[in-house]
């Protein structure tokens, strides 16, 4: 992985101490990643950057030799990719997560029952959503759309697959 910051001597937001340094960390997360970067002169905050990302390989280094630790890549399989979360949710999981299958019949049988779970995940992830947890909430808000395709008799089809990604607003109408 390369990296390369062009004009990285004009100050500003992007190129400031702390910026530069996570843009370098970010590189040096890859075994053979490299940042590069352009400029006509060695500013405070490259310098400042160029040094703090030489201390830090110095210490993972000795921690590394400490250790016995030899670097590697990750290596994932096709399948672990695949059972990521928003990966399940694209391909249309049959049931709700985080409900058994009684459960989601329970609700799917007494139309009060869903409207009150729906109005529950709905607080749930107002609240995550307050407490910055946005990945809760969007799971969250995930359920909510399938439940709320339940409700309207449009889970299990094909219609409802595509309804619950946005992909046909008018139909809902």
């Amino acid at each position: 992985m390369r990296v390369m910051i062009l004009d990285a001597d004009k100050e500003g937001f992007l190129r400031s101490k702390t910026s530069l340094i996570q843009t370098i960390g970010r590189a040096a997360r890859n075994i053979d990643g490299k940042a590069i970067l352009y400029a006509d002169r060695i500013t405070e905050s490259m310098q400042f950057a160029i040094d703090e990302t030489n201390r830090r390989r110095e210490k993972q280094v000795e921690y590394n030799a400490e250790h016995g630790i030899t670097p590697q890549s990750v290596r994932k399989n096709i399948e672990s990719i695949l059972d990521s979360v928003f990966e399940r949710a694209d391909y249309g999981e049959a049931t709700s997560r985080g409900l058994g299958d009684r459960i989601a019949q329970e609700e799917f049988d007494n139309p009060a029952a869903l409207h009150k779970r729906i109005e529950q995940l709905k607080a749930q992830m107002l609240k995550a959503a307050s407490d910055l947890e946005f990945e809760e909430a969007a799971k969250l808000r995930d359920q909510i759309r399938r439940l709320e395709d339940q409700e309207l008799g449009l889970s299990g089809t094909i219609v409802g697959a595509k309804l619950s990604k946005g992909w046909s607003k008018r139909a809902r109408r």
